[in-house]
């Protein structure tokens, strides 16, 4: 949590939150604070979308000071960007406070730099959420598998067979080696390692769920060597 964020906190009038935002940081806020909950966990939405946007531009219509609370960063698929056009469609006024994306905070938990000089010069982040059976999909398979990125895959865990099996079908090596990170930087912190071939049988022996990130590529080889957290 940054400086900034803390401090929004401290003197929020209205904080909503998100499923995978740390409870913790509640502890920052006013007692007289209103604590909203609007989280999304795989289907089961507390509030849909439209009805979250619309909850913002009210407690803001009604002259309070709103914070938007969420796991991470919020422009990083975390509909930050949606709801801030909603807002500035309603004529409220908004300010954007970064966060820590779990792409790079829970892959460094787990041992694994997503950079690295001998490994990977780039990164891709790429949502694993798509719908399998669409007849087109937005992601070039091709161009990722080619790449010599390290490939992050957000919400991915029930795709997690579809995403290894196009990688592969693409021209990614099935050897190349595959990290998932559950709960990454908390104390419930988990993470399995293995082979584009195996990892979605593995995952499935070892009963492997969201919220999890897939991270691909040969940046997880440094894992066993850089598992700090973990070794703890």
């Amino acid at each position: 949590l940054t400086v900034k964020a803390r401090h929004i906190l401290e003197t929020a009038d209205v904080v909503v939150y998100d499923y995978l935002a740390n409870k913790v940081f509640l502890d920052y806020c006013r007692d007289d604070a209103e604590i909203l909950y609007v989280g999304k966990k795989g289907g089961d939405h507390t509030l849909p979308q439209d009805k979250i946007n619309d909850l913002l531009v009210e407690k803001a219509g009604q002259g309070k000071t709103v914070a938007r609370l969420k796991g991470g960063d919020p422009y990083v698929f975390g509909r930050g960007g949606e709801e801030a056009e909603e807002l500035l469609e309603a004529g409220v006024g908004f300010e954007y406070v970064p966060g820590v994306t779990s792409a790079v905070a829970a892959a460094g938990y787990a041992g694994i730099p997503i950079t690295h000089r001998q490994y990977a010069s780039s990164v891709s982040f790429i949502t694993g959420h798509e719908d399998p059976t669409k007849a087109e999909s937005a992601h070039d398979w091709e161009a990722l598998a080619r790449s010599a990125s390290t490939l992050v895959f957000f919400m991915g865990m029930k795709n997690l067979p579809d995403i290894a099996a196009n990688l592969m079908k693409h021209g990614l090596a099935a050897d190349t080696p595959v990290a998932l990170v559950r709960w990454g930087t908390t104390c419930q912190h988990s993470s399995l390692v293995a082979d584009l071939a195996t990892v979605a049988d593995k995952a499935k022996e070892a009963a492997f769920k969201s919220p999890s990130l897939i991270i691909v590529g040969q940046v997880v080889r440094l894992k066993d060597t850089l598992t700090w957290f973990e070794r703890r």
